[in-house]
């Protein structure tokens, strides 16, 4: 440890005098906004952005779902719900409780001004059970129609709200 003492204090006073005499760093130049920061440009606004509401039919499942739908900028966010679904019931047979089914669904996806265009729609449900569903849409005059492409192939045709 003796030994090691004497180097020591030698490394660390060069370290002193390197660091005194070197040269103060630049004044820092005035920052240069970048391009898009300087001149931004708008989003591009969609024909169908909006607040869009609705109910669907019922479907092969006889339980329609209230749909409301967001679209910005061409992004489509949203939700459909049933509003008929109930909580859990008591179980009074002891068997192996159902399935939760889905009541709240969301919905994501990109617009399109012409043709239809696809939207994703995953369930809120606890347990294992993950669900997922495909929509079409389709602009049609002044609604928007919504339509299940599987499961109970709901239809919903929403307004602006």
């Amino acid at each position: 440890m003796k030994r090691f003492l004497p180097l020591l204090l030698v490394l660390g006073a060069a370290s002193v005098a390197s660091a005194q005499t070197r040269a103060p760093a630049p004044a820092p130049a005035a920052p240069t906004p970048a391009p898009s920061q300087a001149n931004p440009t708008p989003a591009l606004a969609s024909a169908l952005d909006g607040q869009w509401k609705g109910t669907s039919d019922g479907g092969s499942c006889n339980a329609p779902l209230d749909y409301v739908l967001t679209i910005e900028n061409g992004f489509v966010d949203g939700s459909s719900y049933d509003t008929t679904a109930r909580g859990p019931v008591p179980n009074t047979t002891r068997a192996a409780p159902p399935e939760p089914t889905p009541s709240l669904w969301q919905i994501h996806g990109v617009a399109r001004n012409t043709g239809s265009f696809s939207l994703i729609a995953t369930a809120s449900v606890k347990g294992r059970s993950h669900r997922e569903g495909k929509l079409s849409a389709r602009s049609d005059g002044g609604s928007l129609i919504v339509s299940e492409t599987a499961g109970c192939r709901r239809t919903v045709r929403l307004a602006r709200g």
